[in-house]
């Protein structure tokens, strides 16, 4: 029993171990071709030290090759003609070629080796990101379609409301009508959770509200603005064909995101990729100010990009030129 027990904890181990050498294996491949490229730097060097010899020793055969040729006769006293000196001279170079690849053979090896792993390291990783990006087309794709189902059967109220974690709420507000006089209104309203930190929106979604350097007490310029900007965003994808959502967010004042490097927007007339348009999905919000007992107004910015657009620049730009 405790055999088979110590038999299934060395499997369990070594599998451990060789999944994490798997995980691992395109960086340990980097850091053996960049060693291997240092390594055959050295021995190249070192082979050049002697490489003075076997030039010397070429030099000296080929003299004794002119010097027999000119006198007809070789320093042994033998006759020599000129199909002598060619046999010679194929010979003289074939060794003098021969010797200059053993001496500098490890070096071209190791450096093939390094070249090698260094490629293999990018062939993983790009397989890896091939994965990534089929895994979350599918994800979105699957999440894309929930919300169809939830928009279909309860309306887009109710499932922005599930996924902002938002509640639709009557509340008292203090309005200033067209004469200046200031009264008290009730209106419904999207209402935040009380636990509210404006970053649970979406793994793109931002919150635009009184803490944003641009933000206006006017609502109407706030979303003035909000709506002027997307107009610019859509203008720079026509132009360009394509807008990385970090593009949108240094528009906004936003800070970049890894993710904002690589999703994004396409446009192209001729076959349409996603909506073909920038959308903002500007949903506004009250959120309870304890200190202050009011509601304040902020805007939740779900952009409607696309996906992972990198490769598909690379496609639409030869449908294009095709």
């Amino acid at each position: 029993m405790k055999a088979n027990e110590i038999m299934t904890s060395a499997k369990r181990t070594f599998s451990k171990v060789g999944f994490g050498l798997q995980k691992k294996s395109p960086e340990i491949l980097v850091g053996v071709g960049i060693v291997g490229a240092v390594a055959s730097a050295v021995l190249a060097c070192k082979a050049t030290t002697k490489a003075g010899a076997i030039v010397e020793e070429s030099k000296n055969s080929l003299a004794d090759i002119r010097e027999a040729n000119e006198n007809g006769v070789t320093k042994a006293g033998e006759s020599y003609s000129a199909e002598d000196r060619r046999k010679d001279l194929a010979i003289a170079y074939v060794q003098t070629g021969v010797k200059f690849a053993k001496l500098y053979a490890p070096a071209v090896m190791l450096g093939a080796v390094s070249i090698a792993s260094i490629l293999a390291s990018h062939n993983i990783m790009k397989k890896r990101n091939i994965a990534l990006a089929a895994a979350y087309a599918a994800v979105d794709k699957s999440f894309k379609d929930y919300r169809d189902r939830v928009i279909e059967r309860f309306g887009e109220q109710v499932e922005k409301e599930l996924r902002y974690n938002i509640k639709a709420q009557e509340i008292e507000e203090t309005v200033t009508d067209d004469k200046g006089k200031e009264k008290k209104v009730k209106q419904n309203v999207n209402v935040a959770d009380e636990n509210w930190d404006g970053s649970d929106y979406g793994p793109y979604a931002k919150v635009f509200d009184d803490t944003h350097s641009d933000w206006k007490q006017d609502p109407e310029m706030n979303l003035f603005y909000l709506r002027a900007r997307q107009a610019q965003a859509n203008d720079m994808l026509k132009s360009q064909g394509h807008l990385f959502l970090n593009e949108v967010y240094d528009m906004l004042g936003f800070k970049r995101t890894k993710a904002g490097a690589v999703v994004g927007w396409i446009y192209d007339d001729k076959k349409p990729y996603g909506d073909n348009f920038v959308d903002f999905g500007m949903t506004e919000i009250r959120r309870h100010d304890a200190d202050s007992d009011e509601y304040k107004r902020a805007f939740i910015l779900d952009f409607n990009v696309v996906g992972d657009i990198t490769s598909k620049i690379v496609d639409h730009q030869n449908d294009y030129l095709a």
